[in-house]
C-alpha cells in the first residue's frame, strides 16, 4: 500500500494507515476471523520510544472489548492482512495489543524535497475548507493601559488566528470596544477630575475613580492640546467632551501597545453601536417574545434556567442600566446571525468563567448551536525576576503595563513566553530569563538555531555550492533521520492546535526542532569534501530553515539570520 508522498505528506500518510486498519478489520470480519461488531474509532499515536516505530495504534485493544477476543490475536490477524508496501518498512504487533508502523527511510528522505517544494506554505492544509471563524480577544475596557494579562490573551488570539488561517479557515480578528456603560462613565468622571486638578481647580477624585498615574498624564496631554476650554462649558458638556477625547486617546495607546506586540485586528467593534443602531432592542424583543426574557423584582432577566443553566441572569438593572451581559447578547446575535460566522471563539480572562454558561444559553436561545461558540479562558500571569515577584512599575509606582514589559524584553520574547504554557495554566514570566542570550532562554535557543542555519547556507553560497540537485536518499544517518522526522511533525502540530485551540504546542515543537537541528549539526558536518553528501545535507539544512521559520512565523516571532 503506497503512501501519497510529495503533495500530501505526513498527514496523508497517517490517514492512509488509519484506512489500512479499517480495511483490514472489515476484511477480517468478512472472512469470519473477527466478530462482526461495530468498529471503534481508529486513532494513531506517536510512540514515546522511537524503537516502536513512527506510529502506534491501540485499535486492537479497543476492538477486543466488543469482539470478546484477545487483543494480541486481533493485532496479529490485522497485521497478516496489512502487508508492508514500498513506503512502509514494517508493521509489528506489540503487547498488550498495539500495532506499530515504521515508515521506510526512502519515503522519509523524499519528504525533504516536499518541504523545499512547499516553501513558506509548508504545513498548510485545506482542513477548514474556507469556513469562517471569528476570534474575539483582548477587548479590554479602554479605560486604562493594557496589563500583562491582556498580553497573554492577545498572543493566544493572534497565534490561533495564524494557525487557523494556515489550516484553510477564513479568520477575522476582532477587538470589542467597551465604550458604553458604567465603567466608561467612571472613566469620564475620573479624567474630568484630573483635568480640573491639573488646572488648579480644587476637586476630589471620585471614590470609585481610576486612580492610576496614567490618568494625570492623559489630562495633561489634553490640556496641552485643548487648553482649559472644557472648564468653560456646562459640566455635563465638558464631562462628555473630555471623556470622548480620553477614550479616543486610550484606544490609540492600546493600538500602539498591540502593534508593538505584533497584534493587529481586522475589526474594532463598538459596544455603543449595539444600542445606537437598535440591535439590542431588536434582540431583546425576540427573546421576550420567545419567553426567554422576563420582568421581575424591578429588573429584566434572561431565563437561563430554561436552557439548563443553574440560575437566571439580570440583563437590565432596576435603575434601567443594562449589564454587560445585555451587550453580549446583542453582540453574539450580530456575530452568528447577522455576520454569519460558522464558529466564534471568545478569549477571556479566567475571571469571566461564570459568564460562559449563560452565553452558551443565550446562543441556544437565539437558535444557534452552542457548540459553535467556544470560550477560551486564560489564567493569570505573574511577573518575576528570578525568584523575586515583581508587583509594581518602577516608572509609575503602580501597575506594570504591557508596554513596559515589551520595551524591556522585546516582542519576540513576550510572544514566546506568553505562548509557552496552556491557557488554563497559571504562568510565571521571568523577565531576566527572557533577556538572556543563552540556551537557557528558549526563544533565544530557537532563534539561534535559525541563525546557525542561515550562516551554513551563506557559507554554501560563498563557496558557490549548487545543491539544488542534491540526492536526499544519502541522508541515512540516525541524526539526519531524527531531524527529518521532527520536520514532518509541523503539519500534525497545526492539526492538533486546530482541534484543541491550544497554540502552546508551537513553543514545545520549536524547541524540539531546534534541539534536533543542534544535535544534527554536532554529529554531521554539513560542508565536507564529499560533494554528494554536502549537497544532500545542505538540502536538509534548508528544509529545516523552512520549517523552523514557518513555526516561528505562526507564533509571530522573527527568524534572525544573525545573532
Amino acid at each position: 500500500m503506497a503512501i501519497s508522498g510529495q503533495i500530501d505528506g505526513i498527514i496523508a500518510a497517517r490517514n492512509r494507515l488509519i484506512e489500512m486498519l479499517i480495511n483490514a478489520a472489515n476484511e477480517a470480519q468478512k472472512s469470519g476471523k473477527l466478530a462482526a461488531v461495530a468498529l471503534p474509532e481508529v486513532t494513531l499515536e506517536r510512540p514515546q520510544n522511537a524503537d516502536h516505530g513512527d506510529y502506534a495504534s491501540s485499535f486492537p485493544l479497543k476492538l477486543a472489548r466488543t469482539a470478546r477476543a484477545n487483543p494480541m490475536a486481533i493485532a496479529a490477524e490485522l497485521v497478516k492482512i496489512m502487508q508492508p508496501g514500498c513506503d512502509i518498512a514494517d508493521i509489528a504487533v506489540a503487547p498488550p495489543g498495539f500495532i506499530n508502523f515504521t515508515l521506510r527511510t526512502s519515503w522519509l528522505t523524499s519528504q525533504v524535497n516536499s518541504i523545499l517544494a512547499a516553501g513558506p506554505n509548508y504545513g498548510n492544509s485545506d482542513k477548514g475548507k474556507g469556513s469562517s471563524i471569528q476570534l474575539e480577544f483582548v477587548s479590554a475596557n479602554p479605560t486604562g493601559p493594557l496589563h500583562v494579562g491582556n498580553g497573554r490573551g492577545a498572543i493566544l488570539g493572534s497565534a490561533l488566528a495564524a494557525v487557523f488561517t494556515a489550516a484553510g479557515y477564513r479568520v477575522e480578528q476582532e477587538y470589542y470596544v467597551n465604550d458604553a456603560g458604567t465603567q466608561v462613565m467612571t472613566f469620564y468622571r475620573s479624567l474630568y477630575a484630573r483635568y480640573q486638578q491639573a488646572l488648579n481647580v480644587d476637586i476630589s477624585m471620585p471614590a470609585d475613580g481610576y486612580q492610576g498615574a496614567y490618568m494625570l498624564d492623559l489630562a495633561k496631554e489634553i490640556i496641552s492640546e485643548e487648553g482649559d476650554r472644557f472648564l468653560k462649558m456646562p459640566e455635563a458638556e465638558g464631562l462628555k467632551g473630555i471623556g470622548q477625547i480620553g477614550i479616543h486617546k486610550m484606544l490609540a495607546w492600546i493600538r500602539q501597545d498591540l502593534e508593538m506586540l505584533r497584534v493587529k485586528f481586522d475589526v474594532w467593534f463598538s459596544e455603543e453601536s449595539l444600542y445606537k443602531n437598535g440591535l439590542y432592542e431588536k434582540v431583546s424583543g425576540m427573546l421576550r417574545k420567545s419567553g426567554y426574557m422576563t420582568e421581575r423584582e424591578g429588573a429584566t432577566w434572561f431565563v437561563s434556567t430554561a436552557l439548563g443553566d443553574d440560575k437566571d441572569n439580570v440583563v437590565v438593572r432596576g435603575d434601567g442600566s443594562p449589564t454587560y451581559f445585555a451587550s453580549d447578547i446583542a453582540y453574539h446575535y450580530d456575530k452568528f446571525v447577522q455576520r454569519k460566522f460558522d464558529k466564534v471563539i471568545d478569549i477571556w480572562g479566567c475571571d469571566h468563567q461564570g459568564h460562559v454558561s449563560r452565553m452558551k444559553a443565550v446562543v441556544n436561545a437565539l437558535g444557534v448551536d452552542p457548540k459553535r461558540l467556544e470560550v477560551l479562558l486564560y489564567q493569570l500571569v505573574t511577573l518575576c525576576r528570578g525568584t523575586e515577584i515583581v508587583r509594581l512599575s518602577k516608572r509609575s509606582g503602580d501597575m506594570i503595563t504591557l508596554r513596559e514589559v515589551v520595551e524591556e524584553v522585546g516582542a519576540d520574547a513576550c510572544r514566546f513566553f506568553f505562548l509557552s504554557r496552556s491557557a488554563d495554566s497559571q504562568m510565571e514570566f521571568d523577565l531576566e530569563l527572557a533577556k538572556k542570550q543563552s540556551q537557557d532562554n528558549p526563544v533565544y535557543y530557537c532563534q539561534y538555531a535559525h541563525a546557525r542555519i542561515s550562516s551554513i547556507l551563506k557559507l554554501a553560497k560563498d563557496k558557490s555550492i549548487d545543491y539544488q540537485k542534491g540526492d536526499v536518499s544519502l541522508l541515512t544517518s540516525e541524526a539526519e533521520l531524527v531531524l527529518i522526522r521532527k520536520l514532518l511533525r509541523l503539519s500534525e502540530i497545526i492539526e492538533i492546535i486546530v482541534e484543541t485551540s491550544a497554540p502552546h504546542h508551537l513553543t514545545y515543537y520549536a524547541q524540539d526542532l531546534a534541539n534536533g537541528f543542534h544535535s544534527f549539526y554536532k554529529q554531521c558536518r554539513v560542508v565536507t569534501e564529499d560533494q554528494a553528501v554536502t549537497c544532500a545535507r545542505l538540502k536538509l539544512v534548508e528544509s529545516t530553515r523552512v520549517v523552523l521559520s514557518r513555526t516561528l512565523e505562526l507564533m509571530g516571532i522573527t527568524s534572525p539570520e544573525k545573532m
